[in-house]
């Protein structure tokens, strides 16, 4: 998928993004990703978001808009759930740029690992008008 320069700059400097999931009660929680080419990869820890995913991979992200609601961006995509991956532990990109915030809230790379155990790969698939 291209990118705007607009998303990409958001990609590259935004610490969380919202996901929407879909199903029969549709969530929107603020997530950590790491964008890794066409795709984000983030750490989850199982229930629903996990289970709605696996029932319906189409997934919603934004990001968060200006105070007064300008410089929306907002992107659809397909979510798959990653056996096998390697925790965040492993994984020195995630590291270098949650390692801060994950110390930040009282855990170890570790702790979060085993706490945010389900592993979610989004493909990006189309870029929205704000």
């Amino acid at each position: 998928m291209e990118l705007s320069q607009r998303g990409a700059d958001h990609l590259a400097s935004e610490v969380v993004i919202w996901l929407a999931t879909g199903g029969e009660r549709p969530q929107s929680v603020p997530v950590w990703f790491l964008r890794q080419g066409d795709s984000l990869l983030i750490y989850s820890v199982p229930g629903r978001k996990v289970d709605q995913i696996r029932a319906r991979p189409t997934v919603h992200r934004n990001f968060y808009s200006t105070p007064t609601g300008g410089d929306i961006f907002r992107f659809t995509g397909r979510a798959e759930i990653l056996d096998g991956h390697p925790p965040a532990a492993e994984v020195p990109d995630y590291l270098a740029k949650y390692g801060e915030h994950i110390a930040r809230i009282g855990s170890t790379p570790a702790r979060f690992a085993a706490h945010y155990s389900v592993v979610i790969r989004i493909t990006l698939e189309r870029q929205l008008a704000g």
